[in-house]
């Protein structure tokens, strides 16, 4: 039986970088008429790190093996596949071409292990230009970064 064919927009937000970080992501399948949007935070991240999650926890919201279309604004995120950095830093011992420890090693372990059960593909999109989804992602990633930061501002201690 084919898999599931998927599109997953992701975006992540940090206010300062490094900061109160948000994440947000779009699933959509077409097959089965579903969108999906999810989002999240962390009190103490970076841009890159939220890039990265949002990344996550799109694929792991996948119930079953899928073909993956993702998006993302994140040369970084993109790159790291394509360009096949990650290869390069697993050969090396996790170290970059400088011979320094790999920044954000546990989530790209995490990002190796949750993109291997899928077929995907990393996809390119100019941030703030105006595309719809890549819109959306940025609007649940601010809410979220937002929400954080007025929690941690009402903390009691």
């Amino acid at each position: 039986m084919p898999k599931d064919k998927v599109e997953i927009y992701t975006d992540g937000a940090c206010s300062p970088n490094p900061g109160v970080g948000g994440w947000g992501a779009v699933l959509i399948s077409s097959k089965h008429n579903l969108r999906t949007e999810i989002s999240g935070a962390e009190a103490k991240s970076t841009n890159n790190r939220m890039e990265m999650t949002a990344a996550i926890k799109a694929l792991e919201a996948l119930k079953k093996p899928c073909v993956v279309k993702l998006y993302t604004d994140s040369s970084y995120l993109k790159n790291a596949f394509e360009q096949k950095w990650l290869n390069n830093w697993q050969n090396k011992g996790w170290k970059t071409k400088d011979k320094k420890p790999v920044a954000n090693k546990d989530l790209w372990l995490r990002l190796l292990e949750v993109s291997g059960d899928h077929e995907v593909s990393w996809h390119w999109v100019k941030g703030h230009s105006g595309h719809p989804e890549n819109v959306r992602c940025d609007e649940l990633a601010v809410q979220a970064r937002k929400k954080q930061a007025k929690l941690i501002k009402s903390a009691p201690f």
